[in-house]
């Protein structure tokens, strides 16, 4: 199925496919559930959070591929645009973009982990300076956790679809 437009966002095109509002009400559940269940929150702390903690997520892919953005414009073959699935998303370029070399390719995939490991390590700097404890604290503890970890080490892996796999790919072809 083809895509929706959301919106224009730093100079790129948002879309999302559309399944993209069920995978966020999906994660909004489960994050309330932790909030209700784990960390024994009230219901409507609970069930705020998580819907809090579902758009923090989807904020930190954003700034996830805008790192990736910052990179490409950096290399002179910028992005076009942020694609929205399931829970995650993907950069777009132009579909008429020359044959690269490999090290464009390289640094265009380092610029998403990249930003999202600097938001990350701040994030939890500042929630390790607050304290602990209340719906806020670990909503900021679940951001720096979710770019850390998630968007910034975890985009490592190398899963088929992540930078860790475009990395490996283009490494070689140095």
């Amino acid at each position: 199925m083809a895509s929706r437009k959301v919106g224009r966002i730093a100079g790129l095109e948002v879309t999302a496919a559309p399944s993209v509002p069920l995978w966020g009400l999906a994660l909004w559940v489960v994050l309330a559930g932790v909030g209700l269940f784990v960390l024994r929150f009230p219901v409507l702390e609970a069930v705020l959070g998580g819907l809090a903690a579902a758009a923090l997520h989807f904020v930190g892919e954003f700034i996830h591929q805008y790192g990736h953005s910052y990179a490409a414009s950096a290399t002179g073959y910028p992005m076009i645009g942020v694609r929205y699935w399931t829970l995650l998303a993907m950069s777009i370029y132009p579909r008429n973009e020359p044959e690269l070399p490999a090290a464009v390719h390289i640094r265009r995939a380092l610029g998403g982990p990249a930003f999202s490991i600097l938001v990350g390590a701040v994030a939890g700097i500042i929630t390790l300076l607050l304290g602990s404890g209340g719906v806020l604290w670990w909503l900021l503890a679940f951001f720096a956790f979710d770019n850390f970890f998630v968007f910034g080490l975890g985009a490592f892996l190398p899963l088929g679809f992540t930078d860790g796999s475009t990395l490996l790919y283009w490494w070689g072809k140095r």
